[in-house]
């Protein structure tokens, strides 16, 4: 368990936090590219780590992320014209660049050079893989945005949905890294029916006590859940996490799509879910496009243009009790629909102190100790390892296999997890 202190230094991220200036360290996703989906569209609200700014595409495709109000009088640019290279406040016709500098101050006298002294705050931008990502740190430092896998494949062979969901990012984070919860909470009471995606045998029902192996990477962690297959033979389950929070959840073998979680904090209650799976080797078959987006189960429902889920506390997300009898363990269909009705039973911030750990949370242990060091070092000595802002650091893949029971996890992970790019 963690103390008091130690819960809240890992799990607030708003501006001057020692874990919100790390995740200042890194490029972050702060829309899906198709948000914005042509130059002078719409601007749209984003919060992310607290602050409140609005995404724009100008004339010439530039993307700019610059804060929610007009220095002037705190206008929302959200209701901002989106014209000739700029967004301008309809309050008072201030105009912004995607730099966030001052272009136009027509309620001033065509003397003045008050403009050239207004800057509001604004974030570069890059798309790659479906998502605008976005530096909020500071100018002297240079992190290269993360080559995630899915980043690099063609937009045919990547499926991404986005979803704005509540609880802090840090519990639903943990969940992705914890295999040993796929026994129960995504499983079925016919146990010849496998977890969504997955195919071969059982081995989640078949042994519901997996042991961990965590080694130390330039990304984060990479964390193998052993379970036993046969009498000379373990099956391994094979997870990434990547700093700040990304994970790239283990199970799939060659040629199966693999899922990627990236978990973003609006603010200290709230967070975004990016939702992706892709497939390095092919484009998604029409069969699993139609699973995604239809079926509720892989991709939760989600209201009808919003990034909100359909399933929520105040609905019991949708259990069926006689679903619950019959079928699944749970009642509830969606897997981000299970995952959330357990992670904010707690609360939107889970008090760790109150906490009892066992062998099956080592990962998440882990996890936690590597996020506290790089608070820690950021708040010591102002960096963060330098190895982790690299970008091909991140090409990795996940996995499920089967090995021997006397070869090492360490000696075949490297190989099954390299990247397939």
């Amino acid at each position: 368990m963690l103390t008091k202190e130690e819960n809240e230094l890992i799990t607030r991220t708003d501006r001057g936090t020692p874990m919100g200036e790390v995740f200042r360290r890194f490029w972050v996703p702060a829309l899906q590219a198709d948000e914005l989906p042509s130059p002078d569209c719409p601007p749209v609200r984003v919060r992310l780590l607290g602050e409140d700014l609005i995404a724009f595409k100008d004339s010439d495709g530039n993307l700019g992320l610059i804060d929610a109000h007009c220095p002037h009088r705190l206008a929302d640019l959200f209701f901002g014209r989106n014209e000739e290279c700029g967004l301008r406040c309809v309050y008072h016709g201030w105009k912004f660049d995607v730099n966030g500098e001052c272009v136009d101050m027509p309620n001033e006298p065509a003397e003045s050079n008050f403009k050239t002294k207004i800057k509001t705050t604004a974030y570069p931008c890059v798309e790659s893989g479906g998502i605008i990502w976005t530096y909020m740190g500071p100018s002297d430092f240079t992190p290269e945005p993360p080559e995630l896998e899915f980043t690099l494949v063609p937009d045919s062979h990547r499926y991404i949905a986005k979803y704005e969901l509540a609880g802090n990012y840090l519990q639903v984070l943990e969940g992705d890294i914890d295999n040993s919860h796929v026994s129960f909470l995504h499983s079925y009471l016919d146990t010849s029916v496998v977890p969504t995606g997955r195919s071969g045998p059982n081995y989640y029902a078949q042994d519901k006590a997996p042991r961990f192996s965590v080694k130390d990477t330039d990304y984060g962690i990479m964390i193998g859940a052993r379970r036993n297959a046969d009498a000379e033979n373990y099956y391994w389950h094979i997870t990434h996490w990547l700093a700040p929070s990304y994970s790239i959840v283990g199970g799939p073998t060659r040629g199966q799509s693999v899922l990627c979680q990236v978990r973003i904090p609006r603010d200290d209650e709230t967070s975004y879910l990016y939702r992706v799976m892709w497939n390095a080797e092919r484009p998604l078959s029409a069969r699993e496009l139609l699973d995604y987006k239809t079926a509720g189960v892989t991709f939760g429902a989600r209201v009808p243009g919003t990034f909100k889920p359909t399933a929520t506390a105040e609905n019991d997300f949708g259990i069926d009790r006689a679903l619950q009898r019959s079928y699944s363990f749970t009642g509830i269909k969606g897997i981000t629909d299970q995952d959330q009705a357990v992670i904010l039973s707690a609360g939107p911030i889970t008090d760790r102190s109150r906490e009892h750990l066992g062998t099956s949370d080592t990962a998440i242990i882990a996890m936690r100790r590597k996020l506290t060091k790089m608070a820690q070092a950021l708040q010591r000595d102002g960096t963060v390892p330098v190895s982790a802002t690299k970008g091909a650091a991140y090409r990795v893949h996940s996995a499920g296999t089967i090995l021997p029971r006397d070869v090492p996890f360490d000696q075949k992970a490297e190989e099954l997890v390299a990247s397939r790019v």
